[in-house]
């Protein structure tokens, strides 16, 4: 039998993928290989895992008597809104209190909204002028060690219009790759996927995993039976988002609303966009988690829904009134929609807390913040609703409630400055802020 060859005999580059015809996947952490192009640590066979960021929107807030969590002997407790995360606990941290002052100018969705990654003032009259949001500063240093420095995924397209002197843009936009360019979205979850993988973004003819195969053969022979099982899982899982992909469109509902005839009467939507929004929305967070845990990117945002949103829930059997007038009232149905959004950043964190990388999990090493532009429907924005998750590569304390409600400098902006800083970048002046939040 040949001895088990050491690390400095690995054949790896310092950035591992597997390649196949006009392919290029980035391989997941792994003990046995240094993957993230940092130098070891001095007592394992493996680097440090990067932070990732992850920022999930919904629109037009929650249900103003739901919306909350305390400390208490049990750890953290949460309101029904939040009671998807019940598991991950001891894994969050929420946060009271912080705001945009810009944010307050308009009293309107759209004007509540192109500056929340920012802190930025907006132009009004139709005009559109914002500012470079916090994941796309990030983009533009730290995401340069990955492939694709940032995914800005969406699940409901723009709207180009202005409403009440604003353009719609800014409801439409939490991404802005610079204060008169938002940064353009990917519904299509097939194109999204190809931008991670492929190195051209076009139908291939064959599957991303079947042209890579050949090179995770050679590979697996070279790695420890654990990292073996974690290259299998992983594959498994991009084999199942294929597949998924594949099949999107062969269900009744077309985008959140549900077909009046049997059979339609109109064109299937194009390859690759699911026909509920619940599908949807769970193959972005798939191709999400895809992303990190195969360091394509390490930057990600996800807007589950517009502000003054017209999707519909037809599969929560809420399909009478649209999300927007939804969020006008307190009914059993506003706080159920309230909850299928938080479902979908507990289904992001279960994926991530089940990938181990190292002595953490993916979980572990990011920051998912959770957030809409107003707390309530009435468009109240004199505080934000902010919930984040994981631990930001064991740089967050979480299990806690912040409360900056009674604070002199209670800035949006500070949260940014301080989660910047846990990805090493440090601009030192952000939006309207000067100096991180101490306490994150």
């Amino acid at each position: 039998m040949q001895p088990e060859k050491s690390l400095a005999s690995h054949p790896f580059d310092r950035r591992t993928f597997l390649r196949g015809l006009g392919v290029t996947m980035a391989l997941p952490w792994m003990e046995s290989l240094a993957v993230w192009g940092d130098q070891p640590r001095a007592n394992l066979n493996a680097s440090e895992a990067p932070v990732r960021l992850a920022i999930l929107f919904s629109g037009n807030g929650f249900h103003t008597k739901e919306w909350w969590a305390k400390e208490s002997d049990k750890g953290l407790e949460f309101g029904e809104v939040l009671a998807p995360l019940n598991e991950f606990a001891d894994k969050t941290l929420f946060i009271k209190g912080l705001y945009n002052e810009q944010a307050l100018k308009g009293n309107i969705h759209s004007s509540q909204t192109g500056n929340l990654l920012s802190g930025a003032p907006l132009a009004a009259g139709g005009e559109i002028r914002s500012g470079t949001s916090v994941d796309q500063l990030l983009a533009q240093t730290y995401g340069r060690s990955t492939k694709v420095p940032s995914l800005v995924l969406g699940c409901e397209a723009g709207n180009p219009s202005v409403h009440k002197n604003y353009s719609m843009i800014y409801s439409s936009h939490i991404s802005w790759t610079s204060p008169t360019a938002p940064t353009p979205l990917e519904l299509y979850p097939a194109l999204a996927f190809d931008r991670l993988f492929k190195d051209e973004v076009q139908k291939g003819d064959k599957s991303v995993l079947d042209a890579v195969l050949a090179d995770a053969k050679d590979i697996r022979r070279q790695i420890s039976t654990s990292d073996q099982r974690k290259l299998d899982e992983y594959l498994d899982s991009v084999r199942d988002v294929e597949q998924r992909i594949e099949s999107a469109g062969t269900q009744g509902e077309l985008q959140g609303w549900r077909p009046t005839l049997d059979k339609p009467n109109q064109p299937r939507p194009p390859e690759g966009i699911p026909q509920n929004i619940a599908d949807h929305m769970r193959l972005m967070c798939d191709i999400m988690v895809l992303g990190f845990q195969t360091d394509t990117t390490r930057i990600c945002t996800l807007k589950l829904n517009n502000d003054h949103s017209s999707l519909r829930f037809p599969h929560l059997n809420v399909d009478y009134m649209i999300h927007h007038l939804l969020s006008h009232s307190d009914t059993a149905d506003w706080l159920k929609v309230n909850q299928f959004f938080v479902q979908q950043i507990a289904y992001i964190a279960r994926k991530l807390d089940a990938i181990q990388e190292g002595e953490r999990t993916a979980l572990d090493n990011t920051m998912m913040m959770y957030c809409s532009s107003m707390m309530t429907g009435s468009h109240d924005a004199t505080q934000l609703p902010v919930v984040m998750v994981g631990g930001g590569g064991g740089k967050i304390k979480t299990g806690r409630v912040l409360d900056y409600r009674d604070q002199p400098n209670r800035q949006m902006c500070r949260l940014y400055l301080s989660m910047m800083d846990k990805m090493n970048v440090h601009p030192g002046k952000f939006g309207d802020a000067t100096e991180p939040l101490a306490e994150i």
